[in-house]
């Protein structure tokens, strides 16, 4: 009769441990985002105390007010988003149209761009930053957004197009082939059929590309001048040679993570659905 009931209080221990580090690992992770949200809204003088207190010590919208006036808020954050949707929608329509090509087709060569998509993840961004340097000022699109967003596109594409590879593979080609016999063609069998079925997946690498652009920093300081400056760059301005100015600071960022906040919160089913989608082969 021990023996048999032995494994339940095994269970419960091992679950409890495994709940406090999911706590743990909330904490780690979610620290940093409190610490940004109280030193926001605490006095300007308490953000640079030698002792601060892990508790807030007061309420301020100054910080908020400070930030808004600085340096023409409203004008990078509109250039961050011009430049992040424009990523994510061309991204999608090219990252769609590879990933299925190199799925559903036979080519010569194929095996060599798949291979060519996981070099070029691998090949760090700041190595690449005087050749883009280079060849954006060759084609006249230096301190442009057009320019700043072709070369975002060239690391987030490689990405979109591994992703939708893999939910596209783990779609059954029987179902595109029953669509065609019924009289659909192939162009209508994928708009049909496979597309509704890739949504929850496009949704979530979208997600990616959005973060990735809306919060990449080098390429925005280098390729743009302060006149046309995004709104990671913006948050640069409270680093004066008198110092810098953190609750502002913080603030300016608690304002630029909105955003990405509200987006989250608008498409965060599709986007668990879409990280679990591909996950089992089907």
């Amino acid at each position: 009769m021990s023996a048999t009931a032995s494994p339940a209080p095994r269970r419960r221990t091992s679950r409890l441990g495994w709940n406090v580090l999911g706590l743990l690992v909330f904490a780690t992770a979610g620290f940093p985002v409190y610490w940004m949200l109280d030193t926001a809204v605490k006095p300007a003088k308490d953000a640079i105390d030698p002792d601060p207190s892990l508790l807030p010590t007061g309420f301020t919208l100054a910080n908020f007010r400070r930030a808004l006036a600085i340096a023409d808020f409203w004008g990078p954050v509109g250039r961050s988003l011009v430049v992040s949707v424009s990523v994510v929608l061309i991204g999608l329509v090219v990252g769609t149209l590879a990933a299925l090509a190199i799925s559903r087709f036979a080519f010569r060569g194929r095996k060599v761009v798949i291979v060519g998509i996981l070099a070029v993840q691998m090949v760090p961004l700041v190595a690449m930053i005087i050749p883009v340097f280079l060849l954006l000022n060759d084609l006249g699109q230096y301190d442009k957004l057009p320019g700043l967003i072709i070369t975002y596109l060239t690391f987030i594409l490689p990405f979109t197009v591994w992703t939708l590879r893999g939910f596209i593979v783990n779609i059954p080609r029987e179902l595109e082939e029953a669509a065609m016999v019924d009289g659909c063609s192939r162009t209508g069998a994928f708009l049909r059929v496979v597309f509704p079925l890739l949504a929850p997946g496009m949704v979530a690498t979208s997600v990616y590309g959005f973060i990735q652009a809306w919060n990449e920093y080098l390429y925005a300081l280098m390729l743009l001048s302060q006149e046309h400056q995004t709104a990671t760059v913006w948050l640069g301005n409270f680093t004066t040679k008198n110092g810098t100015e953190y609750a502002p600071m913080m603030a300016g960022a608690t304002l630029m993570a909105v955003p990405i906040v509200v987006l989250f919160l608008i498409i965060q089913r599709k986007m668990a659905a879409g990280l679990t989608a591909g996950a089992v082969k089907g």
